[in-house]
């Protein structure tokens, strides 16, 4: 087969390229794949497969999920994610959304991407107040008490979610924080019926918030767009006023990021 043409089962795939289909696969299933999943998906011997995956987990692309059995992506396959991203032409045109729905808002907008531990600013950009809640690019945030974390729980598979919310107790932030893990669930089952999420006051003080999903091409959430606020300034109710600003620009990044 041309190393350049599509890989096909029962074709002889280079060396040199199986450990990137591997990846791509994983990345392109976007769930925790068994390695007879991926052997049979290009067909090399179990022996190649288990050889390939060991490799891509010693260095930290691939990484070994809850079951033990299957793999999913490593830190450095999810940082080399963020960096395509983050490259200077997709930026450019992705922060040029992102300004003008914070100039529309009047309040600080960022995009955020899941990570193992929590949600990964990408992108930020600043309301012109004086007051502003201080949350840089790269500052990472709970799942459970934020409108962008919530947002990406109500994605998950309910076999994930139940695992996420078996780990460890929910840790509490403020007064408002669903510590419950029944609490939490209902919350989350009502943002998949919405399509959007909100923090009142969850994670911090005095902060509210409202987020929607940027999704792939395949409809699943890649990254989430938020706005938030303090409270002196702007309530829930009037973040929510802004939600057709926000799934506006939400609906061209995620255009922008299947083309």
């Amino acid at each position: 087969m041309p190393a350049d043409g599509p890989a096909h089962k029962g074709q002889q795939l280079p060396t040199n390229l199986r450990l990137l289909l591997i990846m791509e696969e994983v990345a392109r299933l976007g769930v925790a794949v068994k390695p007879s999943v991926l052997g049979e998906k290009l067909g090399l011997p179990k022996p190649t497969i288990h050889r390939l995956l060991q490799t891509a987990e010693a260095e930290g692309f691939l990484q070994r999920d809850l079951d033990g059995r299957s793999y999913g992506p490593g830190p450095r396959m999810r940082e080399m994610a963020v960096n395509t991203m983050s490259s200077v032409h997709l930026r450019t045109a992705r922060l040029a959304i992102l300004k003008g729905v914070a100039e529309e808002i009047g309040e600080t907008c960022n995009i955020a991407t899941p990570d193992r531990e929590g949600m990964t600013y990408l992108d930020r950009v600043e309301t012109k107040w004086p007051l502003r809640i201080q949350l840089p690019i790269g500052t990472q945030v709970p799942f459970h008490c934020t409108a962008s974390g919530k947002m990406y729980l109500s994605t998950l598979r309910p076999a994930t979610l139940e695992a996420f919310l078996s780990a460890r107790e929910l840790e509490k932030h403020t007064g408002q924080t669903k510590t419950q893990p029944e609490q939490l669930r209902r919350d989350l089952q009502e943002i998949r019926e919405r399509g959007y999420s909100t923090d009142d006051q969850e994670f911090m003080e005095g902060m509210v918030a409202v987020a929607v999903p940027i999704v792939d091409i395949q409809q699943r959430l890649i990254a989430t767009l938020a706005a938030h606020a303090p409270l002196q300034r702007q309530s829930i109710t009037g973040l929510l006023g802004f939600l057709p600003v926000l799934k506006k620009a939400a609906e061209s990044l995620s255009q922008m990021n299947q083309n």
